[in-house]
C-alpha cells in the first residue's frame, strides 16, 4: 500500500461526529515520501498533498511507522516514545487522531 493510499484510507475512516466544531490541520511529514495534510473543519475532512502554511500539529515519521499506526499494528504513543514519531505544534492534538479516525 502506498503512502497516498494510506491517507485515502485514513480520510475514509474519518469520524465526522467527533469533529463537530473543530477547525484543525494535521500535517504529516513522511520522511521517505512526501508531505500531506488533513484539514478538518466542523465535521468535514479534506486530504491535501503538500504542506499547509499554518498546521495545528505536524507529525514527522517514516512510511513504515505511518502504515503501522493506521493499520493498528503500531501504537502511536509507543512509536512516539521510541523516537519513531515526532510532533511539532500542539502535542495534545496528536492524541486526538484516534478519536477522529478509526485505526486498524
Amino acid at each position: 500500500m502506498s503512502v497516498a493510499q494510506v491517507f485515502e484510507q485514513l480520510e475514509q475512516n474519518f469520524n465526522a461526529d467527533a469533529a463537530q466544531g473543530l477547525d484543525l490541520v494535521f500535517q504529516f511529514d513522511i520522511e521517505d515520501d512526501s508531505t500531506y495534510h488533513l484539514a478538518i473543519n466542523d465535521g468535514a475532512c479534506k486530504l491535501h498533498e503538500g504542506t499547509n502554511d499554518d498546521p495545528s500539529v505536524t507529525l514527522i515519521m517514516n512510511s513504515d511507522t505511518l502504515k503501522g499506526i493506521v493499520s493498528g499494528e503500531t501504537d502511536g504513543m509507543q512509536a512516539f516514545m521510541a523516537g519513531q514519531l515526532r510532533a511539532e505544534g500542539d502535542m495534545m492534538l496528536a492524541t486526538k487522531l484516534g478519536e477522529l479516525f478509526k485505526m486498524g
